[in-house]
């Protein structure tokens, strides 16, 4: 795996240790926002192994459609993908993030994190 590559899922595994942690301390939106995050760099990482180039862009549904993830992991990418904005900006969804992610929600987003990621690990 070169070097960039490495990083880049090295950080995306990272990533989904605190996410695991935010949960584990109720901190729902961040446990969230992390998940999204380890799913958006795993994706990066195999979609730079893939073409060789990153794209600076936040679109993890594109990025899973690019790397041919199956399609229930496609659509856990698409429950995933606004949480990049909804957890990031008090204004992106009209609530306040640290109040309106709930237990159920981290908890779900964070599978669905493992699932994409666990997949990718076996086509790196």
């Amino acid at each position: 795996m070169r070097e960039e590559v490495s990083n880049w899922w090295k950080q995306a595994l990272r990533d989904l240790e605190s996410a695991k942690n935010a949960l584990r301390y109720k901190d729902y939106y961040v446990s969230s926002f992390l998940s999204q995050q380890a799913v958006e760099k795993a994706l990066k990482a195999l979609y730079i192994e893939k073409y060789d180039e990153l794209l600076r862009i936040h679109d993890i549904v594109f990025f899973a459609k690019k790397v041919g993830l199956p399609d229930d992991l496609i659509a856990a990418c698409k429950r995933l993908n606004p949480v990049y904005a909804e957890t990031r900006y008090p204004d992106a969804s009209g609530k306040l993030p640290a109040y309106e992610y709930s237990k159920d929600d981290a908890t779900n987003d964070l599978k669905d994190a493992e699932k994409v990621l666990t997949w990718i690990e076996k086509k790196t």
